[in-house]
């Protein structure tokens, strides 16, 4: 299940601009701590983002996603200073507005570019979790507290939607303070907080917490 596309529009470039600030905050050693994605810095992770984002809005779409194009755009931007990797997103994120202005119901609801599975909304939905889960994988490596908002509910709906793709099975999510999602038809919920449901299903966390074996990870 996609988010509408208001909703996915306006919550992307929000996120963008939280994910530049955070950027903007680090100091050169938080920069250097290692995160909880393997052989990465805090840095690496927002170079990881950024460089993301700027192949997306200049049309780079091969490949996106892949290990060699990941470790492609963390590469080019190693030794670039918090600000200088903040302009660049910046830059990324006006030209992502301009973007999704020209997205029409048919587009959003057509295929993605480059041989992503799903529709072009599904795509743009899980930049928005991209966002959101790298910012907090910078906080957990430099001891900042996660936050909430409407990433999590983003990143719950791309979660369902991946699974669903995956064929992982039938279930609700009905996790605390958040509107459910069915994963494939829907059935059983699954409850808990939702934070530490997105980190089992990435990888960051327990998936035992929630009954669940390493199945429940969207990228094993």
């Amino acid at each position: 299940m996609t988010l509408s596309r208001p909703d996915v529009a306006e919550g992307l470039v929000s996120e963008l601009e939280a994910f530049e600030g955070l950027v903007r905050s680090l100091s050169p050693s938080e920069m250097s701590r290692s995160s909880r994605c393997a052989g990465w810095s805090a840095g690496d992770v927002a170079a990881h983002l950024i460089g993301s984002m700027t192949d997306v809005v200049e049309g780079r779409f091969d490949g996106l996603g892949t290990p060699e194009v990941t470790e492609r755009e963390v590469l080019e931007r190693r030794g670039t200073s918090p600000d200088e990797l903040a302009d660049e997103l910046a830059r990324a994120r006006k030209a992502s507005v301009d973007l999704l202005a020209v997205f029409d119901d048919d587009a959003w609801n057509g295929p993605a570019p480059g041989g992503y599975t799903g529709t072009l909304g599904d795509g743009v939905e899980a930049l928005w979790f991209d966002a959101y889960l790298h910012a907090d994988d910078i906080r957990d490596a430099i001891g900042r507290q996660s936050v909430g908002g409407p990433g999590v509910r983003a990143s719950l709906s791309h979660l369902s939607t991946v699974l669903t793709q995956q064929g992982w099975g039938d279930a609700t999510l009905t996790l605390d303070g958040e509107e459910p999602f069915d994963i494939g038809a829907g059935g059983e919920p699954i409850e808990g907080d939702a934070l530490e449901f997105i980190k089992a299903a990435t990888g960051r966390g327990d998936p035992k917490a929630f009954g669940f074996d390493e199945r429940l990870n969207i990228y094993r």
